[in-house]
């Protein structure tokens, strides 16, 4: 059978001040009037049932996870011991999995995503796990570029394959604006974090490849996970596993994929009116004023005769700022005090 496992361990502090440690990212209302993580499990449902996904998070966020999705079963929102990165938290759950399915096969995806075409975005998850069970790969997806963006990865596709799928040529990491206009012309693919795989592939693959979770791979047998994680180094999917397997396939896709990484992002991903702005909450007044985020959660904003700013109302505190440096707000947070900065994480 088909499973998934969705990650959602991340706060994301270039959301501040809204998005704290108790209340991340994944949590908010940021596409949409619902929260990103129920968005991710309605857009998976048609394709993969609720009671075949699970959540892998941190434990101060499991049960509020646990309760923002409530078409979950019962402990199938799995609280790391200790954050360690996507390889750990993908073969523990694989392995979870495997202990009710052996002959699984299982679709990996982040819980802070929008999509604009969910049946684009379900059809190229099953061509990835079609393609990973009849080829017995591991299959990465990559979405058509539309800019050259610099906050994301990349993914070269490399020969034909048959069914949809190419080898994978190589990764680049966060180009630089040149560097990105070049790969796109390239036809090189956001390298998106959309996975597919078997757990018998994805254990051997653990196995021949990766030395900083092999070791620990006995304990997720008998189901100890803190011993696991003990003997685990912190690894990422992509370096500890894709970038070294030579069973891997990447499969392109074009459904209106983001990762929506600061408040610049909801330009691109919520309904603007017609001078370019985004605007959430019912006392938010706006006048001369383009391009422009303007989000209150508690009171009146009024913005008169700004471009391109950001402004921010929530938790008693406000943030101004502009797009261009909302994708910093890690640097501003460093320089705050503690006390105002509040919990706050990756």
């Amino acid at each position: 059978m088909r499973w998934a496992v969705i990650l959602a361990g991340g706060v994301g502090s270039r959301f501040w001040p809204i998005s704290t440690a108790t209340r991340p990212k994944q949590l908010l209302p940021l596409a949409s009037d619902a929260p990103l993580l129920l968005e991710t499990v309605e857009r998976l449902t048609p394709l993969i049932p609720a009671e075949r996904i699970f959540v892998v998070t941190s434990r101060a966020l499991a049960p509020a996870l646990a309760a923002a999705a409530p078409a979950l079963p019962s402990g199938h929102v799995l609280a790391e011991p200790r954050p360690a990165s996507t390889l750990p938290a993908l073969a523990w759950a694989t392995a979870t999995v495997a202990a009710r399915d052996p002959d699984a096969s299982v679709l990996s995806l982040h819980a802070d995503w929008v999509v604009g075409d969910q049946a684009g975005f379900r059809a190229a998850a099953d061509t990835a796990l079609s393609i990973a069970e009849r080829r017995d790969l591991v299959v990465t997806v990559g979405a058509r570029p539309t800019r050259p963006e610099t906050g994301f990865g990349y993914v070269v596709p490399g020969n034909k394959l048959g069914e949809g799928a190419f080898t994978i040529a190589t990764f680049v990491e966060k180009p630089d604006a040149a560097r990105a206009a070049q790969l796109m012309e390239q036809g090189a693919l956001w390298n998106t974090g959309l996975f597919a795989w078997t757990a018998r592939r994805f254990r051997a693959e653990i196995e021949s490849h990766s030395s900083e979770v092999a070791a620990g791979l006995r304990a997720l047998d008998v189901g100890d996970g803190p011993t696991f994680y003990a003997a685990s180094k912190a690894v990422s999917v992509d370096v500890g596993l894709f970038e070294r397997t030579k069973r891997g396939a990447v499969v392109p896709g074009d459904f209106g994929w983001d990762d929506v990484g600061s408040w610049a992002a909801l330009l691109r991903v919520r309904h603007a009116d017609l001078d370019g702005n985004v605007t959430v909450g019912q006392h938010v007044h706006v006048l001369d004023t383009d391009q422009s985020v303007v989000w209150s959660e508690e009171g009146t904003v009024v913005v008169y005769g700004l471009t391109g700013a950001v402004v921010v109302q929530g938790r008693g505190i406000t943030l101004v700022t502009t797009a261009d440096r909302a994708p910093a707000l890690k640097r501003l947070l460093d320089h705050l005090p503690p006390d105002l900065a509040g919990e706050r994480g990756a």
